[in-house]
C-alpha cells in the first residue's frame, strides 16, 4: 500500500494492514510508538495490534488507506524507548544446558549468570505457548542456535535461550531450546484470574536475577 524508509505498508483483508520492518529491534521500536500514539489519543482507531518477529498486525482499521499513508509520514524511533516498569524474573541458573551455552560463549559455567543477568530485555512478541514470550536484548555476540534435536518435553519454569531470543517456558512443553535455568516458581507467566493472564506482554521490559545458590 506504501512504503516509507524501512518500513513496509501492505495491506491484509479489508480492514486490515501488515507492517513489516527490516528486523526486531526496530519492530520493538514501531510497536512501542503505536501504543504511544494509542495512549495519546492520536491513532486513528484500531481494535488490535499484534506484534511478530518482524511484522505488526494492525486488525480492525476503519479506512486502511489512509492510516497506511499517516504512517508512512512517521519519524520512527530507531529503538523502543527504554522507560517504562520492569518485570524481575528470577532464575537458579541450574540448566542441562549451561555447560554447553558456556562453552559457546567461551566462557566458565559460572559466567553464564553473570552474562544473561546484566541486561535488560524486551518482549518483542508472544507465540508458541499461552505466556510464552520472545525477549529480545542479548548481544549478537552471545545468540546461540537452537538444540539439534528438541526434547519432547521442558518443564514449566524452564529459562532458555535460541538465536536472538530469551525466554521462560510457563508450561511444559516440547521444545528445542538450549536451557540455563530455572524459574523456582512460573506460575504468575499465566494466571487466568488476571485481567491480562500473561504477565509478559509485548513492550515488556524484562531483567532476570539470580537466586542465591545459583552455581
Amino acid at each position: 500500500m506504501t512504503e516509507s524508509r524501512s518500513v513496509d505498508v501492505r495491506p491484509a483483508g479489508r480492514h486490515a494492514l501488515l507492517v513489516e520492518l527490516p528486523d526486531a529491534e526496530r519492530t520493538g521500536a514501531f510497536h512501542a510508538e503505536l501504543l504511544r500514539r494509542r495512549a495519546a489519543g492520536t491513532l486513528a482507531p484500531v481494535e488490535e495490534i499484534v506484534p511478530g518477529a518482524r511484522t505488526v498486525l494492525l486488525d480492525g482499521v476503519t479506512d486502511p488507506e489512509a492510516l497506511a499513508r499517516r504512517i508512512a509520514e512517521w519519524d520512527l524511533p530507531a529503538h523502543p524507548a527504554d522507560d517504562g516498569p520492569v518485570v524481575e524474573i528470577p532464575v537458579r541458573y541450574d540448566g542441562p544446558d549451561l555447560a554447553h551455552v558456556a562453552a559457546l560463549w567461551g566462557v566458565g559455567a559460572d559466567e553464564v549468570a553473570t552474562r544473561h543477568t546484566s541486561y535488560t530485555y524486551r518482549v518483542a512478541f508472544c507465540g508458541f505457548a499461552p505466556g510464552f514470550g520472545y525477549l529480545t536484548g542479548l548481544p549478537t555476540e552471545l545468540h546461540v542456535p537452537r538444540r539439534d534435536t528438541p526434547r519432547t518435553r521442558v518443564p514449566a519454569g524452564a529459562v532458555a535461550l535460541a538465536g536472538p531470543y530469551s525466554a521462560v517456558y510457563p508450561r511444559a512443553t516440547p521444545g528445542g531450546w538450549q536451557l540455563i535455568g530455572t524459574m523456582p516458581d512460573p506460575t504468575p507467566l499465566w494466571d487466568l484470574t488476571r485481567e491480562e493472564p500473561a504477565l509478559l506482554t509485548p513492550g515488556t521490559r524484562v531483567r532476570f536475577v539470580a537466586e542465591d545458590g545459583t552455581p
